[in-house]
């Protein structure tokens, strides 16, 4: 089983794209993030004739998160459901093939010690609390997304440049700490344990050319899920040509 994620920094924008990448890969699962568009826009016909149902949960003009699946997901939910009053499209999780699926799109945070860091950092809060209510950790569990995290030297080029950020500043990889005690484990670093798996990059030129970036889109999984990865990669490919997003496609084969 083929489950992806990608953050794709508008679905209207990068629609051929996300077919191509489809047709390429043929996942069985893809989670999206930052779609950008309320669900009327999302290209629902499009996917289908591509081999694919959709669960969506958008927003206009910002956030927004959606998974692909080749077979009908079911129990979908969107949102927390928590009783936090949030309008943010973050997050939204579904059952596929008896596995449940997270797609999550974790706040940047925007700098240290603003009121978006600190929605970040309650939002990583809300996501621990989100798995208690609603799984255990002997679920066969994938939790995908764009954490806007990377906590592992190997899936940083400048780990100095970067320790002090949102992406990387201790409050953070210690919120996130929390969230994997509830049992995750990086499934991409359980199978691949090579530096430079990057999956963002800045979109000035030479951020790429220098391989100055990032792994902050994740894949994790409960116990079940880890002892059946096999393979892991990224498809560094997709930032070539006109029009990319800024982040590129993460992929674990399961058995």
């Amino acid at each position: 089983m083929r489950i992806a994620t990608w953050n794709v920094n508008s679905v209207r924008a990068r629609k051929e794209r996300i077919l191509k990448m489809l047709a390429q890969h043929q996942p069985d699962v893809l989670c999206l993030q930052e779609l950008k568009g309320v669900d009327e826009i999302f290209p629902f016909d499009e996917i289908r004739e591509a081999g694919y149902h959709a669960a969506v949960y958008g927003q206009s003009t910002y956030n927004g998160v959606a998974i692909l699946s080749k077979v009908p997901p079911k129990n979908v939910m969107r949102g927390f459901l928590d009783d936090v009053e949030d309008t943010q499209a973050r997050i939204i999780a579904a059952t596929v093939s008896d596995i449940q699926i997270i797609s999550v799109y974790v706040p940047n945070g925007a700098e240290v010690g603003c009121d978006k860091y600190h929605y970040k950092l309650a939002w990583i809060d809300r996501l621990r609390a989100y798995l208690d209510r609603n799984f255990t950790s002997e679920d066969p569990l994938v939790l995908c997304g764009d954490f806007n995290m990377a906590d592992d030297e190997r899936d940083i080029a400048y780990p100095e440049k970067w320790a002090n950020t949102v992406l990387c500043h201790p409050d953070v990889l210690e919120a996130f700490s929390h969230v994997a005690e509830f049992g995750l484990e990086d499934a991409f670093r359980a199978v691949n344990p090579d530096e430079g798996n990057y999956s963002w990059w800045n979109y000035r030129t030479f951020f790429l050319k220098q391989n100055d970036g990032l792994r902050i889109d994740h894949i994790w999984s409960t116990a079940p899920m880890i002892e059946r990865a096999r393979h892991a990669f990224v498809d560094r490919d997709e930032r070539q040509g006109d029009g990319p997003s800024d982040h590129v496609p993460v992929i674990v084969d399961f058995d």
